[in-house]
């Protein structure tokens, strides 16, 4: 029980976690926004909210009496539900995190200017793929002139924003759904821990429930 209480505990935090990120990560910041897009901040809201109320479950599943482990067998239902939505929720944010540089050109097409700016300056790169697509403006792409001049010598690595750009929702989208100490992806270790506890449990307490009638129709005396 004491494992079992720990790792539901972790599924408490894990909820935690994924609705507090879904609310903070909305918070204005291009290259966040650009990389987290707020279909997936809903997505892992409602994940969140359906670890806190699985949570809510366990509490009630806990509470009962040994005999009555209807509760747990509720619980692992809801375990199953979770699992499947870990896995569909991290996998549209890996199948996403595959086709970076394709959907990153996408959203900086559909920047406004100033945001477009925003980004030029801060990275020192004009455009995505080429300076045909940057923004005149700001300190860095001042002119047409500077920015055309850019073409003559095309390091993408260097003179355009591509790489600024999915270096950081590279990073983030890795660390957004993968290995165990990170969210989304390592939410399953909780979860399917977490399941198979709920069936020890279950199982412990039938194991007590039948050594207990077998103590009664021996009058009341131990079994061993």
């Amino acid at each position: 029980m004491a494992s079992w209480a720990f790792i539901d505990f972790l599924l408490l935090a894990a909820a935690g976690m994924s609705i507090g990120l879904s609310i903070v990560w909305r918070a204005p910041n291009i290259l966040m926004n650009m990389a987290i897009s707020s279909e997936f901040l809903t997505a892992g809201l409602v994940l969140g909210i359906v670890l806190a109320v699985t949570f809510l479950v366990s509490l009630g599943a806990v509470v009962q009496r040994n005999h009555v482990t209807i509760g747990f067998v509720i619980l692992n239902w809801f375990l199953i539900v979770d699992a499947i939505l870990v896995t569909v929720v991290g996998s549209i944010i890996w199948f996403f995190s595959l086709r970076q540089r394709a959907e990153m050109q996408k959203k900086w097409t559909a920047l406004s200017p100033a945001d477009r700016i925003t980004i030029q300056d801060q990275h020192h790169c004009c455009g995505y793929f080429s300076a045909n697509d940057s923004e005149i403006g700001g300190t860095f792409c001042a002119n047409t002139t500077f920015t055309q001049s850019l073409n003559l010598n095309p390091n993408i690595t260097t003179n355009f924003c591509v790489t600024p750009i999915t270096l950081f929702t590279d990073y983030t989208l890795e660390n957004t759904f993968t290995t165990v100490s990170k969210p989304i992806y390592g939410f399953m270790a909780v979860v399917l821990s977490l399941l198979v506890a709920s069936l020890c449990v279950i199982k412990k307490r039938q194991e007590e429930e039948r050594f207990k009638k077998i103590d009664a129709k021996r009058g009341g005396r131990g079994f061993v």
